[in-house]
């Protein structure tokens, strides 16, 4: 890409906008933190900081939180996106949702933003075992989540930066939409089995009903709408419609993706889920 203009990276403290800031300062890239505590601050929830947040930017990597699957998401990404084009941030590459109507609307009105867009639809993180909601369950040695046997191809966030970052810096990207998976389907309960492996102690999955779940959220203090969100994950997208491959790895960026077992190799090694 032929300019030296700065990249807003929104959710920049997240599982992959942290991870798309550091590749942008190991190649010399200017970009702009967009969060709430950020200076200027950026807030989806509130339209009136987008316009200084995107000023002077050239390109923006977006992700939106909590997830593109909430009512009225794709409304507000896609006036956020008209609203980069006119503030003159050609580039947008969006992170989506691999198998949610709410992320697939959300992709068509970045796309019909005029940017040259590119989007990055990704499935479950192996991140969310060691950043994520999953962690808990993890050092306690026990999952309990209601997923059944379904199996997903879990994909590594640093996967999803690297294509990201390319997105963002290279050429030949404009107009592609990169469906990411790692490189081989697992069942949450295999997941776990790695993980035991790699840490050297019992991790296991186990399934719980669905209301369970959920009653155990709801108890735990988490807002209505975070919890119905993850009914809507857990019930509707967990339920085989992702269970294969796809090749968006290795079309950006001209190599396999990291497997499970590698991931849960170094996040041991780090220490991580040491029990302390």
């Amino acid at each position: 890409m032929k300019t030296s203009l700065p990249t807003l990276v929104l959710g920049g403290t997240g599982k992959t906008g942290r991870r798309v800031a550091q590749r942008l300062n190991a190649l010399g890239r200017p970009w702009r933190m967009g969060s709430r505590n950020a200076q200027p601050p950026f807030a989806w929830e509130d339209p009136a900081t987008w316009a200084s947040a995107v000023q002077g930017m050239g390109s923006v990597y977006l992700s939106y939180f909590p997830d593109l699957a909430v009512p009225g998401a794709a409304d507000t990404v896609g006036a956020f996106a008209r609203l980069a084009v006119q503030q003159g941030a050609r580039r947008l590459v969006l992170l989506s949702g691999r198998g949610e109507e709410g992320a697939r609307l959300a992709e068509q009105a970045v796309q019909a933003s005029g940017a040259d867009c590119t989007v990055v639809r990704a499935t479950w993180f192996n991140q969310n075992f060691s950043e994520g909601g999953f962690l808990d369950g993890v050092m306690a040695g026990e999952l309990m989540l209601p997923v059944g046997e379904v199996a997903e191809p879990f994909v590594d966030a640093d996967d999803i930066a690297d294509v990201a970052v390319a997105a963002l810096t290279q050429d030949g990207h404009v107009g592609e939409v990169y469906e990411l998976t790692g490189p081989r389907l697992l069942t949450f309960a295999q997941a776990a089995e790695e993980i035991a492996h790699a840490v050297g102690r019992p991790v296991r999955c186990t399934s719980i009903p669905l209301d369970a779940f959920t009653d155990a959220m709801t108890a735990q203090g988490e807002p209505p709408e975070v919890v119905a969100l993850l009914r809507y994950l857990f019930n509707d997208v967990l339920d085989g419609r992702n269970a294969h491959l796809a090749d968006g790895v290795q079309r950006a960026l001209g190599r396999a993706p990291r497997d499970f077992a590698d991931f849960a190799r170094e996040a041991a090694a780090s220490g991580l889920w040491a029990l302390r």
